[in-house]
């Protein structure tokens, strides 16, 4: 006998009177409370995201006048959204993104209370490449999208999708507590929040 079998044997006599697996309820709450948008913005800007209230039309200039460089975008962001000049993300290599100035997506859902966008790999919010190497993201985000809770924003996403959940730009602190910004994303995020 090898020491292997020796201590998986110890643990199996172990565990031999140990109770089995107790059922989890799945029964979480399932009516919601209404989203406050108020709480979300304030949320987002103390995680120092730039939210800007803007009306759909007025999506691509608003990423045009912030951005001097190409825009990376999904192959299924709205026309009307792309700044000129945008860079469609049709394959793009890896260096390509990353020398872009900036990404644009859309969004799966946010919520209010944790100030957290989900993205979900739909056609306009693209591959999840696209929206960690730029060093600039926007998020475009309807106001029905914004829930209260986590709970309720799991229970409007699919659990099979890749999902991004982002709470403000990419930061870490060292051990001195140093902030340091852009270490595993974008160093900078702006939610452009549509008006309905």
């Amino acid at each position: 006998m090898n020491s292997k079998d020796l201590i998986l044997g110890r643990v199996r006599a172990a565990l031999r009177d140990a109770p089995g697996p107790v059922e989890v309820p799945r029964d979480y709450r399932r009516s919601f409370p209404a989203a406050d948008l108020e709480v979300l913005v304030d949320r987002l800007v103390d995680y120092k995201a730039e939210v800007h209230r803007i009306g759909e039309d007025a999506i691509a200039a608003t990423v045009g006048g912030l951005v001097g460089g190409a825009v990376v975008v999904p192959e299924g962001l709205p026309l009307s959204w792309r700044p000129q000049g945008a860079l469609v993300d049709d394959n793009l290599t890896p260096d390509r993104i990353a020398g872009a100035a900036a990404v644009l997506t859309g969004a799966a859902v946010a919520v209010a209370e944790t100030g957290t966008i989900v993205l979900d790999a739909s056609p306009d919010q693209g591959r999840r490449i696209i929206s960690l190497l730029p060093d600039v993201h926007f998020v475009v985000l309807r106001a029905a999208q914004v829930v209260a809770s986590v709970p309720e924003a799991v229970a409007r996403l699919d659990p099979t999708r890749p999902l991004t959940w982002i709470s403000g730009p990419s930061a870490t602190s060292d051990i001195e507590l140093n902030r340091v910004e852009g270490v595993h994303g974008p160093r900078h995020l702006h939610v452009l929040l549509l008006d309905s």
